[in-house]
């Protein structure tokens, strides 16, 4: 078997890609490995150091076309992160958040169309719906994104099932509360407060602190991708949810006690521009093909601070684009 991943140096594609490579997945045992990451300011190939010799890499843009259609004959499963993800930064600038998550995704679904990919996973966000104040979404719930990131994102899913209703792609979505865990970019809020405090720095905590997520460790959500990978229905969507729906204020005070710091560190900023107050995801549907989240809030998210405390060297490179 031979696997493509887009955006494989990043985040969630990198441990994706060491899932898979280290025989976390048994069905997917001895693929051969693509990663395919244009290495932005997210990417880093450090993430995959741990397998560092055991995939191919191409550097380059998900939106080349004529590059794609080199990398992608011969893959029988594509799995596509690729996709500027910062809500921050999509309020200061969309362009790129539309070039690259929605053209990109259509230039790459037209070459897994091309090539004939057997499988292909579009991976996305609950984000795509907007905010919901009580209750939890399931896969039929209309898109009503707020944001340019999550409007870039809710349009690249569309181009997925358009592709998958029209020409017969056989491309499955998923779609995921917030992850965590080690080897995230420290301009996310995890990162950001754990190596804020590491440094003896504050914690920007917008508006009230009211807002809501539903946390999800990035190995869960992988777990959750990969089943989809190989039993999902092409041109269905599928919720990844967490096992932790938390204010951002409860989020703060848990990471303050777990790096013994107080609140006197935490300075208070004004609101997001369209802040979502809460998202939240029904995800039984995932759940009757046999998946269930493993990893504990309280177990994940103390065993990502102490990854942070460990990797200094890892986290203290990138700060200057982070904070």
């Amino acid at each position: 078997m031979k696997l493509l991943v887009t955006g494989g140096a990043g985040f969630i594609g990198s441990h994706y890609v060491r899932t898979v490579l280290t025989g976390g997945y048994p069905a997917f045992a001895g693929a051969s490995v693509t990663v395919l990451d244009r290495l932005t300011y997210a990417g880093n190939l450090s993430n995959l150091a741990p397998v560092e010799g055991g995939y191919d890499f191409v550097q380059g843009d998900v939106c080349d076309a004529d590059l794609l259609a080199e990398v992608v004959p011969g893959h029988d499963v594509v799995v596509h992160f690729a996709a500027e993800s910062h809500v921050d930064r999509s309020i200061d600038g969309g362009a790129d958040f539309v070039r690259t998550n929605v053209l990109g995704t259509q230039a790459l679904m037209e070459a897994c169309l091309a090539a004939k990919v057997s499988r292909v996973v579009q991976v996305s966000t609950d984000e795509v719906y907007g905010s919901i104040e009580t209750g939890s979404w399931d896969e039929s719930a209309p898109l009503a994104p707020r944001s340019p990131y999550s409007a870039s994102k809710a349009g690249a899913d569309l181009i997925a099932r358009a592709y998958a209703v029209t020409h017969g792609l056989p491309v499955s979505i998923t779609r995921c509360g917030n992850n965590y865990g080690p080897y995230q970019f420290p301009e996310k809020v995890i990162p950001l407060f754990i190596t804020n405090l590491l440094t003896g720095g504050s914690v920007p905590l917008y508006g009230d602190g009211g807002n809501i997520r539903d946390w999800v460790h990035v190995d869960d959500h992988c777990r959750g991708i990969q089943l989809v990978a190989e039993v999902g229905e092409p041109g269905e969507i599928y919720h990844i949810a967490g096992t932790a729906e938390l204010t951002n204020l409860e989020l703060t005070k848990r990471l303050l006690a777990e790096l013994d710091a107080s609140f006197d560190r935490v300075e208070r900023v004004a609101d997001r521009k369209g802040h979502d107050r809460r998202y939240s995801l029904d995800d039984a549907k995932l759940r009757a093909l046999g998946y269930a989240p493993r990893v504990g809030f309280d177990e994940g998210i103390s065993e990502t601070v102490q990854w942070y405390v460990d990797n200094p060297s890892w986290w203290k490179p990138l700060r200057s684009d982070a904070v």
